[in-house]
């Protein structure tokens, strides 16, 4: 079917009793002879004598006595109907539009290994799910939200034009499938309309139910909690919060109203329960996030497939238009300008929603909905608010499966077996060994972690990651595990350094005393230690529960595998015994350059020490974007990763968010959007588009952070301070960037050298990228910063240097020599 073929038909409405399941509706537990009621009063009938619906093959069931999750739907998830062959529940309808939701708890099966479930689920025509995996699915979910997810519930719509519905279970040659409950249900007013806006343009597109199906993505209460179904009485919907799905939750402020809230039509009742709408997000009160940015959520989505991007609004604030007035876009596209819910919804405390679909093609596996200023109005209105998001995957032919890639298609070798081993789950038994669950466990994460941070990031021919040994769950002799992460072959190749023992890590470190921890991240805890008889290190140790952290230890090997330069921290070696993740550095005497700024009793740097620190950064980052064919991005640069020796030479460090530059043909990396808020470019927070130029924003920052000896964020300054770049930018384009300067530098500096130095930030700082300087450019000019230093400390007159111009267009000089010694070749 083509996209604007489609027609979409109004969903509806729908009511329970508070026992009864009515006409046209059922509610199932699955592998149960008796009735249930669950939290909500919902009356459930075991599937074994059900009245209005049969099943063809009866299978076997299975039953636990307790369960962990702890929801309303508790009572249900202790029974569930297993399938080891072909079977499908039919159901005696009319025609119609129904909601269908399959509900998915896996506990131990007696003789099965729920890990071993691969199954596909038709609805009459529709596939729902092909090649699915419930275990991999929730870890998937658990691992994207960072919360801890024990079951499944997959909502469906779609229309049926005969008087049955059919729901099939198909498992996999030597598999099986399972499920806990079914919900159908009909409904009956609009809970869709027949036509909905097209991202990027001004067009409607129409859709129709009779020959579409729609599956429930995501369902958002955004800034309030978490809504129950009872709750949301029309439908029964769970609406989640939006923290976990936030690129920055400092980025909004969440508002909530207590006055009369009313649907703007009459019609719109079922489209989601006011409850909704007395929450939401705004933008204008918060003191921290630049009005150049926009307040973004982002979704992992199958690709390749429609999706219908449904966002709630509310005015809860302004009692007239032209108040709040905003852009809406959706995956780097403009969906809405100038959009004032005042005028939209027709006056304040109006339930109002809006409806879009965008294509999604095959290599985008993310989507992102952002909401920022519109600048074309002005500084008049600058805000926006949302109350809730619904994302809805559109089919395809007929088709809503997506068969990821964690899971095996068939055939011999890896991809088979990758399906008997995803998750360990706990009292599953000691079926397969452990050290085998382990590694296919990680391995799975790995992957899943790799492909929705990276994309299409590709590792270097050869180059295994690291594989740590762990496991969802608890075992019994999972920390008896002792396998080699690495093989010499693999560390002599890439230059890995040596081995260490985890004895001599543990004596380096006192036991991982953490009195000698000198830092900390996503990825774990760094100490300082000591080797070979008083050779101090840093000696960095991931946490093997943090899935962020995985990733980052793994991109910070494979960078520093192939990377040798005087201005970047050095890789000594590493240890991989007993489940941990360790790598060791050259210990680095005077921490970090942030901490000889400000928040610390440290002596104050001179200028020269601060002018000599950024140079040396810069060597570090112009080596990096310019030391291989494609080069890399740092992609988080600020003062905190820079770090000085006992000499005081800056080195830059912390390579776990480091991307691949642009290869010859390509402009840009299109990946998520990573880094540190206040030194994040903004070009490319907005269209997700990475290139060299987003670490000179950074650097820039990092430039007047060293002026001013100040954190770049900081709220409890007055509102124009709280941005050390917007502040600092202001001074400097009105020429007066001495009057901000760290006052511990007066009289230790030269007053033409600091403009050079301001006039290096302000281009860093530029809105687009192609204004930027490169890094080399940026070096050269630091390099003649010190210059102009150095004249003036030895003429003893700030004023007897030349004043000249150097501007940034004509570059026709030579970029800075490097020293011999300072880098080795990619290898």
């Amino acid at each position: 079917m083509t996209f604007l073929g489609l027609l979409f038909l109004g969903l509806a409405s729908f009511s329970f009793g508070t026992g009864n399941a009515q006409a046209n509706s059922f509610l199932v537990d699955c592998g149960s002879n008796y009735s249930t009621t669950d939290a909500n009063s919902r009356k459930w009938v075991g599937d074994s004598s059900g009245d209005g619906f049969s099943l063809s093959y009866p299978g076997t069931t299975a039953s636990t006595s307790t369960v962990e999750e702890n929801s309303v739907y508790q009572s249900l998830y202790k029974t569930a109907r297993i399938f080891d062959t072909p079977s499908h529940y039919g159901f005696n309808v009319s025609s119609g539009s129904y909601c269908l939701r399959l509900h998915f708890y896996p506990f131990s099966f007696v003789n099965l290994n729920v890990n071993d479930s691969v199954f596909d689920v038709t609805a009459n025509e529709l596939k729902l799910v092909s090649k699915f995996n419930v275990p991999a699915e929730i870890s998937c979910r658990s691992t994207t939200n960072n919360s801890v997810i024990t079951s499944l519930v997959k909502e469906y719509f779609l229309y049926i034009s005969s008087s049955e519905l059919q729901i099939r279970f198909v498992p996999n040659s030597g598999s099986f499938a399972f499920v806990n409950a079914i919900e159908v249900f009909e409904i009956h007013n609009n809970l869709f309309v027949d036509s909905v806006n097209r991202v990027g343009s001004k067009e409607k597109v129409p859709l129709s139910m009779n020959d579409l199906g729609i599956e429930t993505m995501y369902r958002l209460n955004v800034g309030g909690p978490a809504l129950e179904p009872s709750k949301d009485r029309d439908l029964w919907r769970t609406w989640e919060p939006d923290d976990g799905f936030m690129f920055s939750v400092n980025a909004a402020t969440a508002i909530s109203s207590t006055s009369k809230i009313s649907y703007s039509s009459v019609n719109d009742s079922s489209i989601a329960p006011l409850l909704v709408y007395e929450t939401a997000r705004i933008m204008s009160d918060n003191e921290v996030v630049e009005k150049r940015f926009n307040v973004s959520w982002r979704f992992d989505i199958d690709p390749n497939f429609d999706y219908l991007v449904r966002l709630h609004f509310c005015e809860l604030i302004y009692d007239k238009q032209n108040q709040r007035i905003f852009r809406i876009y959706i995956n780097n596209k403009t969906a809405a300008e100038e959009y004032d819910v005042f005028i939209r919804a027709g006056g304040m405390n109006k339930a109002y929603h809006e409806d879009y679909v965008d294509i999604v093609p095959q290599q985008i596996d993310t989507l992102w909905l952002q909401l920022g200023p519109d600048s074309s109005i002005g500084a008049l209105g600058i805000d926006a608010i949302l109350n809730g998001v619904e994302i809805f995957k559109l089919s395809r032919n007929g088709n809503l499966a997506h068969v990821s890639e964690r899971i095996g298609t068939g055939g011999e070798g890896f991809g088979t077996k990758r399906t008997k081993s995803k998750v360990l789950w706990a009292a599953t038994g000691g079926i397969i060994s452990v050290v085998t669950i382990s590694m296919a466990c990680v391995f799975y994460c790995h992957r899943i972690q790799k492909r929705k941070a990276d994309g299409v990031k590709e590792n270097p021919p050869g180059w295994h990651p690291l594989f740590l040994h762990e496991t969802i769950a608890s075992t019994t002799n999972a920390g008896t595990s002792k396998l080699p992460l690495i093989n010499d072959g693999l560390a002599a190749s890439y230059r890995l350094g040596r081995r260490f023992t985890l004895a001599e890590i543990k004596a380096a470190t006192s036991n991982f005393d953490d009195s000698l921890v000198i830092g900390t991240g996503g990825f774990g805890k760094v100490y300082k230690g000591e080797i070979d008889d008083g050779i101090p290190v840093a000696v960095k140790r991931g946490n093997p529960q943090s899935q962020q952290g995985l990733a980052e230890f793994e991109t910070e090997i494979e960078m520093l595998s192939k990377l040798r330069h005087r201005h970047l921290v050095a890789m000594i070696g590493y240890c991989e015994e007993q489940r941990e993740m360790i790598l060791v550095y050259e210990y680095m005497a005077n921490g970090t350059l942030r901490s000889h700024l400000y928040g610390t009793a440290l002596p104050a740097l001179s200028w020269k020490q601060r002018v000599d620190a950024c140079i040396g950064a810069a060597r570090g980052l112009h080596y990096l974007h310019t030391g291989a064919d494609r080069g890399i991005i740092h992609r988080d640069v600020k003062t905190t990763n820079i770090l000085l020796d006992e000499n005081f030479v800056a080195k830059m460090a912390d390579f776990g968010l480091s991307r691949a530059g642009p290869s010859l043909d390509q402009t840009h990396v299109s990946t998520a959007v990573k880094g540190s808020f206040g030194y994040l470019d903004p070009e490319y927070f907005r269209r997700q588009q990475l290139t060299q130029k987003s670490d000179v924003y950074s650097f820039g920052v990092v430039l007047f952070e060293v002026v001013c000896a100040r954190p770049v964020i900081n709220p409890s300054l007055p509102k124009d301070q709280i941005n050390l770049a917007e502040w600092a930018l202001r001074w400097q384009r009105q020429r007066s960037l001495e009057s901000i300067l760290d006052p511990r530098l007066a009289g230790d500096y030269s007053l033409e050298s600091l403009k050079k130095f301001g006039e290096i930030a302000e281009k860093c700082l530029a809105d687009e990228g192609k204004n930027r300087p490169t890094m080399g450019e940026v070096l050269w000019h630091l390099e003649y910063v010190l210059h102009l230093h150095e004249a003036y400390r030895k003429s003893g007159d700030g004023d007897s240097f030349g004043s000249g111009e150097l501007g940034f267009a004509d570059m026709s000089f030579s970029l800075p020599f490097v020293r011999e010694g300072d880098e080795e070749p990619f290898p």
